[in-house]
């Protein structure tokens, strides 16, 4: 089983779903972290999303809309200032264009650039999500990723994630693994986790981090 840490179960961040709108937002950010690397982000003049599935029929319902261009314009669900979403998601929609990353000016018309695909659906997971970014020198780059669930996105090809590589001290997949930690480490259930914890953070990192 994946290990998973509690800050990737407790999180902080826009409701109302983490399904709809908290894994959408990631996925925007994510794929504009992709083009930088690739080294393609400063060609972008325009970028089209495609919602499918779940994400295309709730979407609307769940701000999946606002989630995407929230993620397209560079913002972070952790530290964004709420009261000005919706001024932010104004602005684009009265312009007609957004500051991708928050740096670069493309035309962005939500009508046209999200379109919401609600009779299709990808065979990996009901909740699709697909980025197209169309270059200057006339190319394109599309990449798929999918909302899992608890915020949890993972990219279309990808066939394991790196958490699934990590060894914690005390691996818990039933009830009973836990129970038996406690009986044979003489320790609270609080011990055990902190001590699973202490793989990804510093003692300082997780007591700060749940603060």
């Amino acid at each position: 089983m994946e290990a998973i840490s509690i800050f990737d179960i407790f999180k902080i961040g826009i409701g109302p779903s983490s399904s709809h709108t908290m894994g959408p937002w990631k996925a925007a950010s994510t794929f504009l972290e992709r083009c930088r690397s690739l080294a393609i982000f400063d060609q972008i003049y325009r970028v089209q999303v495609d919602l499918y599935g779940s994400l295309a029929k709730t979407g609307k319902g769940h701000g999946t809309d606002v989630a995407v261009m929230m993620g397209l314009i560079g913002e972070d669900p952790k530290t964004c200032a709420v009261d000005e979403l919706g001024m932010k998601i104004g602005m684009i929609l009265d312009q007609g264009w957004m500051k991708l990353g928050g740096t670069r000016q493309i035309l962005f018309s939500e009508p046209n650039d999200i379109v919401f695909r609600f009779h299709d659906e990808l065979p990996f997971h009901p909740n699709g999500i697909s980025f197209t970014a169309y270059l200057a020198n006339g190319k394109q780059h599309s990449e798929t990723y999918f909302s899992e669930g608890g915020g949890f996105i993972v990219q279309e090809g990808d066939e394991e994630s790196s958490s699934a590589n990590i060894r914690l001290p005390f691996p818990i997949e039933h009830g009973s693994d836990l129970l038996r930690y406690c009986r044979e480490e003489g320790k609270l259930i609080p011990e055990i986790v902190f001590a699973n914890e202490l793989v990804w953070r510093t003692e300082r990192e997780i007591h700060d981090g749940i603060e």
